[in-house]
């Protein structure tokens, strides 16, 4: 298959679009016309891991971080530099995965035993939209609706080329001096039309109105643009939410090791014995732990500082902490798994790719 079917797999996987704005997400080095037999997933792409990939046979690397993220001036010698000489793609999806359903924070928050009622800790603002609503020609319909959604237009979730499309009667006369496409200047004229309908981003606008008017046979188009309501999202940084049942500590601690095949936790605040609600987030949970104050009884995450810790010693939540990668690694599997039944590929999960950090 090609490079292109695997990152638009993964773009529906992890649309990249959700990802935060200071990332660096989607397909980092390669030819999305190259062709790719056998995926390798990796939280980091280390030497080490690279060595092992190629000696897999592996030309499509799935790594969580992104290997690059700072502007380059220079390549040198080095991972990237070799994945570009052997003609190895690398794609990350790193925050897009975060906040995607059935990404990193719910496989995080399935090891706790977050219900399914499960919900962001601090949502995601909707991307603002308007409502692009124009009227065609029957014959001109599918020319103009191509053509806007060509540019940015009819995107819903997953889907693209999403229009609605509704017969009607329009009414014009033209004026002196203009060349209407159908009829004669001075004539009322009565002819059936397609009221078409679709969703437009608002960095697009530009662009889609550009193109409307490109494609449009009218000479002047009629067309509106309507405000849409911002709804709250179902998609954000983390994952907050009940266990089935007040469950002792202990056991949710055990439960924490068992899911991710790790030993070792690091706990603040014991003082809390019986866990009710539970919040999730993958890698550095520094940014959103004051968010969770008083919220819940357990804050899971990889890592955060000694002074964002310091609040579980007296009040809820009490906090554990992973390592920062060891909350991330259980999600390649199922990115792997995803990919194997969406388009029947060959995965690698790499064995040379574990948190630089452990406790001894």
């Amino acid at each position: 298959m090609k490079v292109a079917d695997l990152v638009a797999t993964m773009e529906t996987i992890a649309p990249t679009r959700f990802a935060e704005s200071w990332d660096n997400v989607g397909l980092l080095v390669g030819d999305p016309d190259a062709t790719a037999t056998t995926v390798g997933l990796c939280i980091d792409y280390t030497p080490a891991v690279a060595n092992e990939f190629a000696e897999r046979g592996v030309d499509f690397v799935i790594t969580y971080h992104p290997p690059i993220f700072k502007s380059l001036k220079r390549l040198s010698p080095g991972t990237i530099f070799d994945a570009i000489r052997r003609g190895v793609a690398i794609y990350s999806p790193h925050t897009a995965l975060d906040v995607a359903a059935g990404g990193t924070n719910d496989v995080l928050a399935d090891a706790v035993g977050i219900t399914a009622e499960r919900r962001p800790i601090r949502p995601s603002k909707v991307a603002d939209c308007v409502k692009l609503v124009t009227f065609v020609p029957e014959a001109n319909v599918d020319a103009v609706s191509d053509a806007v959604c060509a540019v940015g237009a009819g995107t819903i979730g997953a889907y693209d080329h999403c229009t609605f499309r509704t017969p009607g009667t329009g009414t014009f006369c033209g004026g002196e001096g203009t060349d209407p496409a159908i009829g004669r200047p001075g004539k009322l004229e009565t002819t059936p039309e397609i009221r078409l309908e679709t969703i437009v981003p608002e960095a697009r606008i530009s662009a889609v109105v550009a193109a409307l008017r490109d494609a449009h046979p009218y000479e002047e188009p009629a067309f509106d643009l309507l405000r849409m309501a911002d709804l709250p999202s179902n998609i954000g940084l983390g994952r907050i939410g009940e266990l089935s049942e007040p469950t002792p500590i202990d056991t949710v601690l055990d439960r924490i090791k068992t899911h991710l095949g790790i030993d070792h936790l690091l706990l603040a605040g014991d003082n809390i014995r019986t866990i009710e609600t539970v919040a999730v987030l993958a890698g550095s949970g520094g940014d959103i732990v004051h968010d969770l104050a008083g919220k819940c009884d357990l804050y899971v995450t990889g890592e955060l500082k000694h002074h964002d810790a310091l609040p579980a010693l007296t009040q809820r939540p009490a906090i554990v902490c992973t390592l920062h990668s060891n909350s991330e690694r259980k999600t390649l599997a199922v990115v792997a798994e995803r990919l194997r039944e969406m388009l029947h590929v060959e995965t690698v999960l790499v064995d040379e790719d574990r948190d630089p950090f452990a406790i001894v």
